[in-house]
């Protein structure tokens, strides 16, 4: 049974001297625990939809699962927020993964330098594609068009997976470390080939975000957002192209600019 990602609430709304009682809709947030071969691994703070992507994706940022015969099966329990995995390997050892509660703004609550070990074993992306400076604006507007949680609330991110000028994934969530791992989960799922397609994300690009991207060996992220300077020198290392501030008119090209085409 799917679970609603906005509810109603009551809201005093203020213009000037005047003020009315309305009802508004805002983002449900909810905690999900994910049991890795019937031990638990970690909870999740997120929006209640898509979680069969969210936990997937999740698994896939971890290293966890790499190729589609890692997962065995999958099974959830939305309304209880409760998701169980089996897959083929062991469960990562308490030292190597501590369970952690991970907010929504905060990531794991990690410092970068873990991000950065994250990173180690992950090869450079290598890929001939590149975009123009026009289509990303485009795909930047498109993405906060179709946003529809966030038209609605006001109180979501959104990451989205482009091939050429075709969008094939949009996914939206309260965390945007979250959305993002829905596109990895649902491109993991359906074997998708993701060194010829972009990513146009929503928000800041920190290290966290980069590790995501580049596990996923997607060559150009576009963010909405600003990117952090590890996040940068992490994009640098393995041939990532980071465009941030893409909206409006203006973006800025802060690495590997030789796949942008300018007008």
């Amino acid at each position: 049974m799917a679970v609603p990602e906005t509810t109603t609430v009551m809201v005093k709304k203020v213009t000037g001297d005047r003020m009315v009682t309305v009802e508004d809709e805002v983002a449900r947030e909810v905690p999900v625990t994910l049991f890795l071969n019937d031990e638990e691994l970690v909870t999740l703070v997120c929006s209640p939809g898509n979680l069969e992507e969210l936990a997937v994706g999740f698994l896939c940022s971890e290293g966890i699962l790499q190729r589609r015969t890692d997962l065995k099966d999958i099974f959830i329990r939305p309304e209880e927020g409760l998701i169980w995995v089996e897959t083929s390997g062991p469960v990562p050892t308490r030292q190597h993964f501590l369970k952690r509660y991970i907010t929504t703004c905060c990531g794991r609550g990690r410092s970068s330098f873990y991000f950065v070990n994250d990173a180690r074993g992950i090869s450079p992306v290598t890929s001939p594609l590149v975009v123009r400076a026009g289509a990303i604006l485009e795909f930047s507007r498109e993405l906060e068009e179709n946003a529809a949680l966030f038209q609605t609330t006001g109180g979501t991110h959104s990451a989205a997976l482009y091939s050429g000028s075709q969008r094939l994934l949009l996914y939206e969530d309260i965390g945007r470390h979250n959305a993002v791992d829905k596109i990895f989960g649902r491109a993991f799922l359906d074997g998708m080939e993701l060194k010829d397609k972009l990513l146009v994300f929503s928000g800041r690009v920190s290290s966290e975000i980069l590790v995501k991207v580049a596990r996923m060996g997607i060559p150009i992220l576009i963010a909405r957002g600003a990117p952090t300077d590890l996040a940068l020198e992490m994009a640098s290392e393995m041939g990532i192209t980071v465009v941030g501030f893409a909206r409006g008119e203006r973006l800025n090209i802060y690495t590997h600019g030789e796949r942008i085409i300018l007008p």
